[in-house]
C-alpha cells in the first residue's frame, strides 16, 4: 500500500511504493532549497523540471533535467536546488 509523506513544511510530498525489484518513492518537489540525507544507496531520476545538485564530497553544483538521473550511497546528505516545481523518482538500493 503506497503511503504519503511531506517534508520542509509540505513543499516536498513522496509517496512511498514497491515497485517489482525495489522499493521506491515518487514525488513532487516546490521552488525552494533543500538537504536530503539516505539511509541506503538511491537513484534518483527527475522525471519533470530539473534538480540542481551538490553530492556528497563535491564542492560544484550539478544541474540534472528530466530524464537524468544520479545516485547517491548510503548514509549520505546532499543538498536540492529547486527553480521550477520537479517531479522524481528514487529507487532504493543497488
Amino acid at each position: 500500500m503506497p503511503s504519503v509523506n511531506h517534508y520542509f513544511d509540505n513543499k516536498v510530498t513522496s509517496i512511498a511504493f514497491q515497485t517489482a525489484t525495489k522499493p521506491a518513492t515518487v514525488g513532487v518537489m516546490e521552488i525552494g532549497e533543500y538537504e536530503f540525507g539516505t539511509s541506503e544507496f538511491e537513484t534518483m531520476t527527475v522525471v519533470s523540471g530539473a534538480l540542481t545538485v551538490k553530492l556528497p564530497d563535491n564542492d560544484n553544483w550539478q544541474k540534472f533535467n528530466a530524464g537524468e538521473s544520479f545516485t547517491i550511497e548510503a548514509n549520505q546528505k546532499f543538498q536540492v536546488k529547486v527553480e521550477v516545481e520537479s517531479a522524481y523518482l528514487c529507487l532504493y538500493g543497488k
